[in-house]
């Protein structure tokens, strides 16, 4: 006989895992299938707790400190003795974070009475799901009156690039450096190539970053982007444009990338390259053929807008479908899932998903971009404030960036929020609270912001939309 489930979830990423507990808090019985052994031993929390999101800003919090110590902190006549890196330590210290969270994980899951099934799970005909054990038990077929699908996504591998994990590495295994490279490439200059190469440049690698296209960040705001070449640039990141890798060769323990720029062939060697050029969705033995779901033509998994697939009872959420392939997006896409399962009116609002880069200063925007924005037809007005000329900024060091709004300049609606500069992540979530209320910038430009802060300049670059900005010379604009 086999197992009866109210919801089986296949995959323990931050989509899984989060589905998996709001069904338990909504009184079903769940289980969740995921198969990753991390470090020697299963581990729930996918890409994003294990090798994303969590190590990759546990390194570039380390390596921050370590730069900042060396070139910041004479400014506030503090002096230091030699300072120097130790990398093992460093990777130990995101090993021990990454286990404190995957650990807690596994605890929420005990104690909402989750059953948590080591091993690999397949959707078959009529909602069942094959559950295959990692320790090579009996293959057990579930009964689930709803599925939810979350098996994530993994790295993209290029031929011209293939992985060894040694001297060529995808952003897994960028992770583990044990020494610093003296020289290191990066395909790819992208949120993940961008972020990665930053935390090895700080540590004192000199950094190429190859990137195909011939523009810098496109999906972000024009001036956002320019201003984030600018800084990285200066930082000592040597972005290439439209440069494409055409070949690479590895011998005595270098990489030597062939590539093509603007027309132009050149050679360069590295000590270790990374591959960063995006990520597909992992879908590997998750389907029986008779298993009754569409897939888009990117090979997508087919949903409407509450991520229900073509079979009635079975959702799919996170990397598998449309969106952007970030983890908050996942999370409350396995939240809507199960509270549509429960009867509830869940609706993400997929205008409101903020983009973050963890660089220094952090890149961040939702909304409409300026460019976005006119291509839809809206007359925009825009304004921006500068870090530069804010107390709180200033007395940190803090200076770099802006925050620009983009508004409609008929309704005097809010379009987007586009910050670079320190904190952006977390500031840029003003703007999303206020484009979710449909906000327009006098609504911004009435509150009342704290001073000193850095959220002054969200304050002011809303003023600055109608000219309006104090702490700046405004052009002069029609009442």
């Amino acid at each position: 006989m086999s197992k009866q489930y109210d919801l089986v979830v296949i995959g323990g990423g931050p989509a899984g895992y989060e589905a998996a507990i709001r069904g338990a808090q909504l009184g079903m019985k769940v289980a969740c299938i995921e198969k990753r052994v991390h470090k020697g031993k299963p581990s729930l929390g996918g890409t994003c707790l294990n090798v994303g999101c969590i190590p990759s800003k546990a390194l570039l919090d380390s390596s921050h400190r370590y730069e900042s110590t060396i070139h910041d902190l004479g400014a506030h006549g503090i002096t230091t003795g030699d300072v120097a890196i130790d990398v093992t330590t460093m990777v130990a210290r995101k090993d021990k974070v990454v286990d404190q969270l995957t650990s807690g994980i596994a605890a929420l899951f005990v104690g909402n009475k989750i059953e948590w099934l080591q091993g690999t799970g397949k959707l078959l005909a009529g909602k069942k799901v094959q559950f295959t054990p990692l320790d090579g038990g009996e293959v057990q077929t579930l009964d689930a009156t709803n599925v939810i699908l979350a098996s994530g996504s993994v790295p993209v591998n290029i031929p011209v690039a293939p992985v060894n994990e040694q001297e060529i590495v995808d952003s897994t295994g960028a992770l583990d450096f044990t020494t610093v490279p003296a020289t290191l490439g990066v395909i790819g200059a992208g949120v993940i190539g961008l972020e990665l190469g930053s935390v090895w440049r700080r540590l004192g690698s000199e950094v190429v970053v190859f990137e195909a296209l011939d523009t810098f960040l496109p999906a972000a705001d024009k001036a956002v982007a320019k201003e984030a070449q600018k800084i990285l640039t200066k930082q000592g990141l040597d972005i290439r444009l439209n440069a494409k890798v055409t070949a690479t060769q590895i011998a005595d323990g270098k990489v030597t990338v062939n590539y093509n720029q603007a027309g132009e062939d050149k050679v360069q060697v590295f000590d270790k390259l990374i591959v960063c050029v995006g990520r597909k969705a992992y879908a590997a033995d998750l389907l029986a053929e008779d298993s009754g779901i569409k897939l888009t033509e990117r090979g997508l998994i087919d949903v409407n807008d509450q991520c229900l697939t073509s079979v009635e009872g079975v959702y799919a959420i996170g990397d598998l479908v449309r969106g952007p392939m970030l983890a908050h997006k996942a999370m409350e896409e396995g939240v809507m899932a199960v509270e549509r399962i429960h009867g509830q009116a869940a609706q993400v609002n997929y205008d409101t998903i903020i983009s973050v880069i963890y660089t220094s200063p952090e890149i961040a925007w939702v909304g409409l971009s300026e460019e976005a924005a006119i291509a839809k037809g809206h007359e925009v007005k825009t304004g921006q404030f500068s870090f530069a000329v804010n107390g709180r900024a200033l007395a940190s060091g803090d200076t770099a960036g802006f925050v620009k709004f983009v508004a409609d300049a008929k309704t005097d609606r809010l379009l987007g929020m586009h910050v670079i500069g320190a904190s952006a992540g977390d500031i840029v979530h003003q703007g999303m609270i206020a484009l979710e209320f449909v906000s327009s910038i006098e609504d911004l430009q009435l509150m009342t912001f704290a001073h000193p802060t850095l959220s002054e300049v969200v304050h002011e670059a809303a003023l600055s939309v109608d000219g309006r900005a104090i702490h700046a010379i405004q052009r002069k604009r029609k009442a």
